[in-house]
């Protein structure tokens, strides 16, 4: 198949399959998976209008940087997958038209791929975005299960990482069938991680939020960048109860179904309590416009996760429309308020409280 073929295939096959990583995205494509009696928080802020901003709309610039890095975006395609031949190719797919706008990019958990050295190639996204930030990805609590600093430098390179990220999800081991558990000394063990590994490494969570005390520690100890990865988008727990036989753990599920820190909290939180570490706001965001309330409450990147991935799965087309429409809000909301530049966007007071 050559790369136009590729370009235009809807990449998720229709025969069910075993493969963890696969099912997790056919779920999220499939079920409800978002969480209930929660939200991102986004939606207790809106931006006061400027009628006057005394700006060319095609002078509104989104370049900014990210631990060094310049982008010609401030938004992230959150890790999501990877670890089969079809999720491999949903990577495949996101890296070129991420690459192609400018976008950073975070892979899913490297782990299999780390176990299974055959599975890396479904990792291996730098050959399709040589010129955007590249986030690999795997589970803390691996430092717990058997992996060493050298494991973790494997996964930077299986992606051609600039920085590696360490996922906490502690709901979802528990509701996982295959979970690990185990999350005792894990602080004392990533401070270290932090100080062997050759790029920065950073720690998010995977949809419940992280608080402004625990990020501060984090910072404290060497963690380069926080990801808040806030409720209001998918739940975990309810990805894992259609994956659990046991009929105790799919019931429980169901009194977890609101739980989490709402993203917009946590980013406030974390920026208050630290006015400079580097800063990813994601959790339940779909549009510009949340981008830009990410943005302005604090956050330095925005990522976005499961709202990308119908168009991810669709085409190279469909989803180049999705990240433009993104962009085109965040645009559109920089001069609806008289921000020419995204240091413009950050310090505006004009995100106000709904009343």
């Amino acid at each position: 198949m050559n790369e136009q073929e590729r370009a235009g295939e809807r990449l998720l096959p229709e025969v069910a399959t075993g493969e963890r990583k696969l099912e997790h995205v056919r779920l999220c494509l499939e079920e409800n998976v978002a969480g209930e009696g929660v939200t991102s928080g986004m939606e207790r802020f809106a931006f006061r209008h400027h009628p006057l901003p005394e700006l060319d709309f095609e002078e509104v610039h989104l370049e900014t940087s990210f631990i060094g890095k310049k982008v010609r975006t401030p938004l992230l395609i959150s890790s999501m997958t990877g670890g089969s031949k079809t999720t491999g190719a949903i990577n495949e797919r996101l890296a070129r038209v991420a690459n192609a706008r400018g976008w950073a990019l975070g892979v899913g958990s490297i782990r299999a791929a780390v176990e299974q050295p055959e599975l890396a190639s479904t990792f291996d996204v730098r050959r399709w975005a040589p010129d955007i930030p590249v986030i690999a990805n795997l589970g803390a609590v691996q430092l717990n299960y058997g992996f060493i600093t050298a494991d973790f430098q494997r996964a930077v390179d299986i992606a051609g990482a600039d920085m590696l990220v360490l996922h906490l999800n502690t709901l979802q081991e528990v509701f996982q069938p295959e979970g690990n558990t185990n999350f005792s000394g894990l602080f004392q063990r990533i401070e270290n991680l932090c100080r062997e590994l050759d790029v920065p490494v950073g720690v998010k969570e995977v949809g419940f939020g992280i608080d402004g005390v625990t990020a501060q520690r984090l910072y404290e100890a060497g963690v380069a960048f926080i990801d808040v990865a806030g409720a209001g988008g998918t739940s975990w727990v309810q990805v894992e109860k259609y994956r659990n036989n046991n009929p105790v753990r799919r019931a429980a599920a169901e009194a977890f179904a609101d739980w989490g820190i709402p993203t917009a909290e946590c980013i406030q939180e974390v920026r208050a309590l630290n006015p400079t570490g580097a800063l990813i706001g994601s959790g339940g965001l779909y549009t510009g416009v949340d981008a830009a309330k990410a943005l302005a409450l604090g956050a330095d990147l925005a990522g976005f996760g499961r709202s990308l991935l119908e168009s991810a799965v669709a085409s190279d087309d469909a989803l180049n429309e999705r990240l433009e429409q993104v962009e085109f809000e965040l645009r559109t909301v920089m001069f609806g308020i008289g921000a020419g530049q995204i240091e413009d966007l950050k310090q505006t007071t004009r995100l106000v409280e709904r009343r």
